[in-house]
């Protein structure tokens, strides 16, 4: 079902508004409940515990809280630590049972918001999950939304459920919607910036449930900016990541255009990057993954069409990113073809498949779909990747290559270089395809 935002006007709250949050500081300080306990509920949850609340995780799968409780779970280092502190601390209890959350003072709503093969929001994770708040929602708690999403589905999930409900929000119960900032593994050779390295937006319902969420915000966030309603914080997130996502589409355009002219673009970009203002660097690759960038803009694009609304920029630069890993693969064609290498038989290693540097994360990596191509033109494709040690490539799982620098491959295609890997055996490699444009000339024989 399709919900269209609900069209409004709100009165601006200041940028900063301490009175709300001295005014709440027991709220803030209370339990919290953290449902969905993922790659961004989990952070959110060990944040809260290390600024002293209580926490209450909730995931509906028993697999995943028994890995939390193994700590077999990927994390950046600072908050593996958190676990092995905080796992049996008292003070934080994981469950699946979601009447759990009435015993918090505030609800964090952090599940998973993908995009089906159709390029369509699956917003069925985030629907249950709203949905379970709703139902065991007491007076005087804070729901608060973090997932991304399109703008209005606060409204939609939360705030027109609980009035059903008999629920008056703004006075029996408060609603905000604050978009995450997760930052897992590596960006652009920067290190992971973490919770309370990183500021947070937050817009609530009313003026009341704007402060709340702030004064709990404000516990693991160096600073905390307030906008006028949620459907600002909603588009905001979305903002975010589609201009990211453009950028990223330009870079790698970029890069095609450099290779004409026969130029390395990194050392370009990180030129034009010496300018104080009005450049933002973004790097070429092999392709965009993960949870948000080919994701999130197509949050914003289901929406306009429903409204009969183009967005033609944003429509190509998500095309393009669709794009990249069948150009990744026609690369290979071609390096392989000037030496006089069918794809068809040739030995082909990629090196590193997770989404980006340092996680442990396969979602919507370039290195599926280009491996996954490479096989389907008769290629022999392997792997090595010291964080992913098997992934399924249709019906067939591989296993990664232990020692790759054993063995002499057709191809190599460095598609991720997790951090601290040793690469110099590429060296004596006959042909290595740098996808990342970060290796040197030693080691790259060719880039895209």
């Amino acid at each position: 079902m399709y919900l269209l935002p609900v069209r409004r006007s709100a009165q601006r709250i200041p940028d900063v508004a301490p009175e709300y949050e001295s005014a709440h500081v027991d709220h803030a300080a209370a339990a919290v409940a953290v449902v969905g306990l993922g790659y961004v509920g989990l952070p959110t949850a060990l944040a809260l515990l290390a600024a002293g609340n209580k926490v209450i995780g909730v995931d509906v799968s028993e697999s995943r809280l028994d890995a939390i409780r193994r700590r077999e779970v990927d994390l950046t280092p600072t908050d593996h630590q958190r676990l092995a502190t905080y796992v049996d601390d008292p003070r934080f209890t994981v469950t699946s049972d979601p009447a759990a959350a009435a015993r918090a003072r505030t609800v964090v709503i952090c599940v998973p918001t993908p995009i089906d093969r159709h390029l369509v929001p699956d917003l069925r994770a985030l629907s249950a999950a709203c949905a379970s708040v709703v139902e065991h929602a007491v007076p005087g708690q804070l729901l608060m939304l973090t997932s991304t999403t399109y703008v209005g589905a606060t409204r939609n999930l939360l705030v027109e459920p609980l009035t059903e409900r008999g629920l008056r929000v703004g006075s029996d119960v408060f609603v905000a919607f604050s978009p995450e900032r997760i930052d897992p593994g590596l960006v652009n050779d920067h290190p992971h910036i973490s919770h309370d390295r990183t500021p947070r937006v937050v817009g609530g319902t009313g003026e009341l449930s704007t402060g709340l969420a702030a004064a709990v915000l404000r516990r693991t966030a160096p600073a905390v900016h307030l906008v006028s309603s949620a459907e600002e914080a909603e588009m905001t997130k979305l903002w975010e990541n589609t201009f990211r996502a453009v950028n990223l589409a330009l870079a790698n355009e970029f890069a095609e255009d450099c290779r004409a002219l026969g130029l390395q673009p990194r050392p370009i970009i990180e030129a034009a990057a010496t300018k104080p203002y009005g450049f933002v660097a973004h790097y070429p690759g092999p392709g965009v993954g993960g949870h948000c960038i080919p994701c999130d803009p197509h949050y914003l694009l289901w929406q306009l069409r429903a409204l009969h609304v183009t967005s033609p920029l944003v429509e190509t630069a998500m095309s393009a990113i669709a794009a990249r890993p069948r150009q990744v693969v026609r690369r290979v064609r071609d390096i392989l073809a000037d030496r006089s290498t069918s794809t068809s038989g040739a030995r082909i290693l990629m090196v590193g498949v997770s989404y980006k540097p340092g996680v442990a994360d396969l979602r919507e990596s370039p290195a599926l779909e280009i491996l996954a191509e490479l096989a389907e033109e008769g290629a022999e494709v392997h792997f090595t990747d010291p964080l992913i040690p098997t992934l399924e490539l249709g019906p067939k799982t591989l296993a990664g290559v232990a020692e790759p620098e054993a063995e002499q491959w057709d191809l190599v295609v460095v598609h991720t270089v997790q951090p601290d890997a040793e690469l110099e055996w590429l060296a004596d490699q006959p042909a290595v395809l740098d996808a990342t444009y970060r290796l040197g000339p030693l080691k790259a024989k060719a880039v895209l």
